[in-house]
């Protein structure tokens, strides 16, 4: 079945009529069940030694936990997980004419209560929680800023992870035709101008403002977004703030036969988090006389996928992030980072994929320091 399409009919007749009894307009809500389970097997070669078993690194590619020093932990890891499966309910009613949806995900990621030792257990995390009435969205989804859809086919979780913006955050969205109006999450990060590290602040208040257009020319899809920010800090006798701001432009264009090219463009100055994975923050800030000055930055992807026959295929992407700090750093703070993949994928039916995948990843901090990563991937998919 199409995602596991559960209709009332699925339900036990106790709990459909006692649902029905409680709120008959269930009479005109359709139930869906959906997902799928992937297997992965990494094998990870870092070339400063390879971080513990629970860092996020060894889930998937995040560009800014490569390390830059060596550790004298060995170089060469190998990892099988399957915590990237996932499972997501959604119903959706017509009500009096209006239209009500609910959506929930959930995945194993990112947590490191479990270990590799014995049963490797770990807790659901949350993905998206939304309800959406007519045209209003509120909860939690990916941000408007990002355009989800345009991002490549890969085994590894995100695939470009330095040339796309990639959160998802709490929100209230408003879609007309193809405009997207969102205020969200408002959560402004800073560097520390003399050492380099990350200072989160706790004190912002001002929502981040979100307009999207997605627009088709011909048989290719669009999307421009940008995003307007107030980066605030009133905490432990600063009390600072500074506008920041990021636009994007993406697409999925058609080319030969089942092939399709994928971009995007981003450029911001405060954008921080919402790039990249906040490889970069959003503003520099002085600890000693609580001056702030934003962080500009650049980044980007291509992926063209090529459709060898209706069942075999491949993606090839190039990724790229690069910040600008100015000069009130004195520090050493991540500055460039890019990383390229390949891979060939085969689905002998249409739930189920093979694949196999070759990474190498590389960034650069402003100091001078390097960290590499070269990954192998091999995963099976089944989705329902």
């Amino acid at each position: 079945m199409d995602k596991s399409r559960l209709s009332k009919m699925a339900l036990s007749p106790v709990l459909l009529a006692m649902a029905t009894a409680a709120s008959p307009a269930l009479a005109d809500t359709e139930f869906k069940f959906g997902g799928y389970v992937k297997a992965d097997m990494i094998v990870s070669h870092y070339d400063n030694g390879a971080p513990g078993d629970l860092d996020l690194s060894r889930q998937f590619y995040v560009p800014g936990t490569i390390g830059f020093t060596p550790n004298g932990r060995g170089s060469t890891v190998t990892d099988f997980q399957a915590r990237e499966t996932r499972f997501n309910f959604t119903s959706s009613s017509d009500l009096d004419g209006h239209k009500l949806k609910f959506f929930l995900e959930m995945d194993f990621f990112t947590h490191s209560d479990g270990n590799q030792r014995v049963s490797n257990s770990y807790s659901p995390r949350l993905r998206h929680a939304t309800v959406t009435y007519d045209n209003w969205t509120a909860g939690q989804t990916w941000s408007t800023f990002q355009n989800a859809g345009a991002l490549p086919e890969a085994l590894d979780f995100i695939g470009a992870a330095e040339g796309t913006p990639f959160v998802r955050q709490g929100m209230i969205r408003y879609t007309n035709g193809g405009w997207q109006i969102a205020i969200e999450n408002p959560k402004a990060t800073f560097t520390n101008a003399a050492t380099g590290g990350r200072i989160e602040s706790d004190s912002s208040y001002v929502p981040d403002g979100v307009v999207r257009y997605n627009f088709a020319g011909g048989d290719s899809n669009i999307s421009i977004a940008a995003v307007l920010r107030q980066l605030q800090i009133d905490e432990d006798g600063i009390d600072e703030s500074e506008f920041g701001y990021g636009v994007s432009l993406s697409g999925v264009v058609p080319t030969v036969g089942n092939d399709t090219f994928k971009f995007m463009v981003n450029y911001g100055d405060g954008v921080g988090r919402y790039i990249a994975l906040n490889y970069a923050n959003a503003a520099l800030l002085d600890g000693d006389s609580g001056e702030t000055d934003t962080i500009s930055s650049v980044s980007g992807f291509v992926s063209y996928q090529a459709w060898w026959t209706d069942k075999l295929r491949s993606n090839f992407t190039a990724s790229a992030f690069e910040a600008d700090y100015g000069n009130m750093l004195t520090g050493s703070a991540n500055e460039t980072s890019y990383s390229g993949n390949i891979n060939l994928l085969y689905s002998p039916v249409k739930p189920m994929t093979v694949g196999i995948e070759w990474l190498y990843a590389k960034n650069e901090k402003t100091g001078g320091e390097e960290g590499e990563l070269n990954r192998f991937m091999l995963s099976l998919k089944y989705a329902i």
